[in-house]
């Protein structure tokens, strides 16, 4: 029987350490969290939280510590079937000759399903429960991240050229809407505009999409001042930079989602700084693609939110989001000049509540505190590679690995039991995956 002075909850997860992002550089020692109805009801140390709460499940990991679920926020998940197929090439060569040759053999709706459902099982197994995805068929996209509970807000794609998914401009701005409406107000599932890139979209389009997205309150995830190619190629066909442009439509504003910007001025970041704009750095991608690097120092010192993204898995190759945010710490410190730039601490609020902002997802997910989803990943510590253990964010961020991954929530919801995927049948999945190499290496062989 329930004693009367205890709270019923659905479940308590008491932890070594609870790392809530919010406030800011502070670990709790020997707490938990509390969760009703796929939120978070307390975080409150663990012998309190014993005699408040009845809990209809306790999972207790004293050796891990609990962080926000992991943001991703910039993919292309349903490429995860292009892993490796193009690899050491520069971003040109790499897209136009290799990348939408094969897309333009293989491209639809199964390639998609499956892909994001291998990227489902990747992601998980990895601490992320978000994702910010940019691809064709966003209705599979979708449906996909629906049927498996991830939460995810889904690029509506706008490209200059015909593809599987739309054939001209109008197709492409009528299914978007069209999405937008059947989406709209799902408790896992948002959606965005996803024009490609300055170098794909004219201005036509750019201008729809400002006045669209206006209306309907969604953001626009864009790649921008990724290469300094593309910077190049701005100036010769516009007469101007690509923020200089997109400034002109009216896109710099609090909606844009800008990824990669690795060609940035002074005067551009603290535009972007003024304008709201949300910046997504992709560090592995960019090195793999010798792009450039993101003056990740510089853009939170004027104020730019920051988030990080992985890319795709053609370009990366993979969707670890705790590689990418000490990648990304690494990386960050060696362009600045600077050993105490970027912290540990600022680098997983990047990796959690930076991306949930930048899309939109602040005031439900990227943070542990009392109100929002419960949207968390255990990393168990006590591995020898994570041991003595003197200070838990930076072990999260410069020792750790995603195998150290022992359980995540979505929502309340057990998605990772112990290091296994829950509802998931993986054997299926890699079967397709397996299938999926077999077509795409005759493609390639054609």
């Amino acid at each position: 029987m329930t004693d009367s002075a205890t709270q019923p909850c659905d479940l308590l997860i008491e932890a070594g350490w609870v790392v809530p992002v919010v406030p800011h550089g502070v670990v709790f020692e020997d707490h938990a969290v509390a969760v009703s109805g796929g939120r978070i009801l307390a975080v409150l140390p663990t012998a309190e939280a014993r005699a408040r709460f009845a809990a209809k499940d306790t999972v207790s990991r004293p050796d891990a510590a609990l962080i926000p679920g992991l943001v991703n926020a910039h993919v292309h998940n349903p490429m995860t079937l292009l892993r490796g197929v193009a690899d050491d090439l520069p971003l040109k060569v790499w897209l136009q000759q290799h990348i939408w040759p094969i897309e333009g053999a293989v491209l639809s709706q199964g390639f998609v399903e499956d892909g994001v459902l291998l990227a489902i099982v990747e992601m998980l197994r990895g601490g992320t429960t978000c994702c910010n995805e940019n691809y064709f068929f966003p209705d599979v996209q979708a449906a996909t991240y629906a049927k498996h509970g991830f939460r995810a807000l889904v690029g509506l794609p706008v490209i200059d050229f015909p593809t599987a998914w739309a054939a001209s401009d109008d197709e492409y701005f009528e299914r978007a809407g069209a999405i937008h409406d059947q989406w709209k107000g799902d408790a896992l599932v948002a959606t965005a505009f996803a024009p490609h890139a300055p170098y794909t979209v004219g201005d036509a389009s750019f201008e729809r999409i400002r006045m669209l997205a206006d209306q309907l309150d969604i953001p626009v995830h864009l790649h921008l001042h990724e290469t300094a190619q593309e910077v190049a190629q701005s100036i010769e066909k516009h007469g101007q930079r690509p923020i200089a442009r997109i400034d002109r439509l009216g896109l710099l504003n609090d909606r844009l989602i800008a990824v990669h910007m690795t060609q940035l001025t002074d005067a551009e970041i603290a535009l972007c700084a003024q304008r709201g704009v949300s910046v997504v750095h992709c560090p592995e991608s960019n090195l793999k693609l010798a792009s450039g690097f993101s003056p990740v120092c510089k853009l939170i010192a004027a104020g730019v939110n920051l988030a990080i993204g992985t890319d795709g898995c053609a370009s990366n190759n993979d969707l670890d989001m705790v590689g990418e945010t000490r990648t990304a710490a690494l990386l960050a410190k060696a362009v600045a000049g600077d050993a105490a730039g970027f912290s540990a601490f600022e680098a997983l609020r990047a990796a959690t509540l930076g991306g949930a902002n930048a899309l939109g997802f602040g005031d439900r997910v990227g943070s542990i505190e009392p109100g929002k989803q419960a949207d968390l990943a255990c990393i168990d510590l006590s591995a020898p590679e994570t041991q003595p253990l003197h200070h838990v964010v930076s072990q999260l961020v410069y020792a750790s690995n995603r195998r150290q991954v022992s359980d995540v929530w979505i929502a309340g919801v057990r998605k990772l039991d112990r290091g296994e995927l829950v509802g998931i049948d993986v054997d299926a999945v890699l079967a397709s995956a397996r299938s999926w190499r077999e077509r795409i290496a005759q493609v390639r062989l054609a």
